[in-house]
């Protein structure tokens, strides 16, 4: 099933106002590091020859808009038209994910909605089949609504002692609503794929769904520089069968596409902005299945910059920045196959997610084991910037 990708759809409905760079692969080159508005792709390396590199900088969107004499790689409608993973001609640039050297972290269990849903799968043992009745049981017990409860609060410690007294504390509940918000690795620098790509679901795994979610841009200093969106694929089976295996369920080939731009932070665009987005995703299957579904940032349980403070401090440095995703409030129960089964991926279901002030993030689903092996690592970045001449 084809996507057609347009500027209206993947640009900023404010585009002209805003300050956004990417990551394009030129053939014969390699990934350059890229200005992007609605004319074109304009190469950035005379500033900074990675994304990482650029946002070290006191400030990364003055820098880019102050930039001269940039080589225009291509008009953004041929980097779009180029997108489509199944149909690209790998003698044209495409787009790539916008980051490179970034460490790639996440937060979990940040919105109420998809704690319950994390909750679920653990009593359910990730058995999508147990799921519903699962649900009505715990929602019977703790109700659905913990939105008012401060993470860490009094309030949170006394609501813990009650609900272990009913036998239904959880490690989620204890992310969620304690002390310590839960950061994970989420995939490794250079291996997120972009728009357009295919996102990888582990073969074995029959309970799973996409996560929308905003992706903030962090440099070393634990300085919030932009914002992007991601997806945060994730298998509801196997996280559900153990915490332990988080970093199967999240991190496989593919899982992680990250995209379409980096919107960096200036007079137009804050962090303000993130904390009022209104994030939207669509699944279409080939069967003519589709979901819909939101996410809204005013529901989220703990403010983006405490999260920014749990991922990166004293206690962790990340020396070439980060990104964070900050997790999602969307857990899709919609039935695809019959009663009481909720939602799982088929292979080709395409994936959209947007906001708008950052676009749209589109990506199709595929196998993991059949997506786009990972071969452009950092010691093959390394070598092609000092065969580029650039460090």
């Amino acid at each position: 099933m084809a996507h057609t990708f347009s500027l209206q759809a993947h640009l900023p409905e404010d585009h002209a106002q805003a300050t956004l760079i990417g990551r394009v692969w030129q053939p014969g080159v390699g990934p350059v590091l890229v200005k992007i508005d609605a004319e074109g792709a304009y190469d950035l390396t005379l500033i900074a020859a990675t994304s990482s590199e650029l946002l070290e900088l006191d400030n990364p969107a003055a820098a880019v808009r102050a930039a001269s004499n940039m080589t225009r790689i291509a008009s953004l409608q041929e980097l779009l038209d180029n997108a489509d993973a199944g149909r690209r001609d790998t003698s044209r640039p495409w787009l790539l994910a916008p980051i490179d050297l970034q460490a790639v972290k996440a937060s979990g269990v940040t919105f109420v909605a998809s704690m319950l849903e994390r909750v679920i799968e653990e009593q359910a043992r990730g058995d999508a089949g147990k799921a519903e009745s699962v649900r009505k049981a715990i929602t019977a017990v703790i109700g659905d609504n913990l939105s008012s409860v401060v993470p860490g609060s009094p309030e949170a410690a006394r609501l813990k002692e009650v609900l272990l007294e009913q036998g239904v504390w959880s490690q989620y509940l204890e992310v969620g609503i304690g002390p310590d918000a839960e950061i994970f690795t989420k995939a490794q620098p250079m291996s997120s794929v972009g728009l357009g790509d295919e996102v990888g679901i582990h073969p074995k795994s029959a309970w799973n769904n996409p996560e929308p979610e905003i992706v903030l841009a962090i440099n070393s200093r634990g300085k919030v520089v932009g914002a992007t969106l991601g997806n945060d694929v994730n298998l509801r089976d196997f996280e559900g069968r153990s915490a332990l295996l988080l970093g199967k369920a999240k991190d496989n080939n593919a899982s992680c596409a990250v995209g379409p731009f980096i919107r960096l932070f200036d007079a137009n665009f804050s962090i303000d902005d993130v904390r009022r987005a209104e994030l939207t995703m669509r699944v279409d299957g080939t069967e003519g299945f589709t979901l819909k579904g939101s996410s809204s940032m005013s529901m989220i349980s703990r403010d983006p910059l405490q999260l920014v403070e749990h991922a990166i401090g004293p206690n962790h440095q990340y020396p070439d920045g980060l990104v964070l995703f900050l997790g999602t409030m969307f857990a899709p129960t919609q039935d695809r196959f019959g009663p009481g089964q909720g939602f799982t991926h088929q292979v080709a279901d395409i994936v959209t997610i947007s906001t708008p002030t950052l676009g749209a993030l589109v990506n199709t689903v595929n196998f993991s084991d059949q997506t786009a092996p990972w071969t452009f690592g950092l010691t093959a970045l390394f070598k092609n910037l000092a065969n580029r001449k650039l460090i």
